[in-house]
């Protein structure tokens, strides 16, 4: 099938809320330069982070009017520029459009073609259905590197993480388990904690009804935790740092606590100088762009094909997306942000494979 010259795409003209900046644009189809590929997208999701971009309040911002997506897709090599080896026409492929990944950026994934350094690119196996293969480069290897990378977490351990339904908390659930760390999550609803101890949660803590540091003390016991990973900040990332052991370390990846918070002053972790100083306790912070902008190529290469392993050998179960056609962008957009959404948003393409591993 030969490449079209127009395609479809997802545009925001300036900054602002996504569904009223976003637009379904005619946009040629780019041509791929040496060391490029050319990819007929065919899945790629709707990310919180994709949609604060377009707002003005992420770690980054393009340079509008940009194509939405920053993350991830998943697709087919249509066609290679000059002299490029290593690819093949044809071949099914991850794109990591996260800017910091090396090579030149990838201009947004809310497209149904777009152009990429083969660098940004990973082969993926025909088995794995689009909806684990577009979502791959995100949420579970910010788990897997959160448990193995940053904290280094070893078997028997105790590793204490907030937003415990979250995607990367129930991925974060899957690994410690598979790995033989010990998991006690904190969840936020009554309702979610058998659900999170089905999934392999050793212990849970519900902050609607328990008082987090006096059960992690209860669970720990004198030997204490010394490892967490926090994706809500505010008052319960304090309480978290709180609740750690002497010399023990904090990995803050998120702030959904202040969600909708809109002043960048308000975005705060209202830590205890005395517990950090007199205990000795380390806090600091992970961004997935920041540790692709500081990783060789290799070790970036190494950490997504493991990934890819863990997934496809059902060790890490990434929850079935939602797909929707790109006209309907502002229901996907919308469902995005649902709070107990149950199900990714995904655009979709022709001959798109949204079902699941069976």
């Amino acid at each position: 099938m030969s490449v079209p010259q127009t395609m479809r795409a997802l545009v925001a003209g300036k900054v602002g809320e996504p569904a009223d900046v976003l637009r379904l644009e005619s946009r040629p189809v780019p041509t791929p330069k040496a060391g490029q590929a050319l990819i007929r997208v065919t899945a790629t999701p709707v990310h919180a982070s994709d949609l604060h971009v377009l707002r003005g309040r992420y770690g980054f911002s393009p340079e509008f009017p940009a194509v939405g997506g920053n993350m991830e897709c998943v697709g087919r090599i249509e066609a290679l520029g000059p002299d490029t080896e290593g690819l093949k026409i044809g071949e099914r492929v991850v794109c990591v459009a996260i800017p910091a990944v090396p090579g030149p950026p990838v201009a947004g994934t809310w497209q149904e073609y777009l152009v990429a350094d083969t660098r940004r690119l990973l082969p993926i196996p025909d088995h794995l259905s689009d909806s684990d293969a577009c979502q791959l480069a995100v949420n579970p290897l910010t788990a897997l590197l959160l448990v193995t990378r940053e904290l280094n977490a070893q078997p028997g351990e105790w590793l204490l993480q907030t937003a415990a339904g979250s995607t990367v908390g129930r991925l974060v659930i899957q690994l410690s388990r598979h790995l033989g760390i010990r998991t006690i999550n904190v969840v936020r609803r009554r309702d979610a904690v058998e659900e999170i101890k089905a999934l392999g949660g050793d212990e849970v803590i519900c902050t609607e009804d328990e008082d987090l540091l006096q059960r992690v003390a209860e669970i720990a016991g004198p030997a204490g935790v010394h490892k967490a990973i926090d994706c809500v900040a505010g008052h319960v990332g304090a309480q978290v740092s709180q609740a750690l052991a002497p010399g023990g370390e904090l990995v803050v990846y998120g702030a959904l606590s202040t969600h909708r918070q809109t002043d960048p002053a308000a975005l705060t972790i209202p830590l205890q100088a005395r517990s950090v100083i007199y205990e000795t306790k380390a806090v600091r912070g992970f961004w997935l762009n920041r540790w692709f902008g500081t990783a060789s190529p290799a070790d970036a290469l190494d950490a997504l094909s493991e990934v890819r392993t863990l997934v496809a050998d059902d060790v890490l179960t990434i929850p079935l997306g939602q797909p929707f056609p790109l006209d309907h962008f502002t229901e996907a957009i919308s469902l995005a942000e649902t709070p107990a959404r149950g199900a990714k948003p995904l655009f979709v393409f022709d001959d798109v494979r949204h079902s699941d591993n069976s």
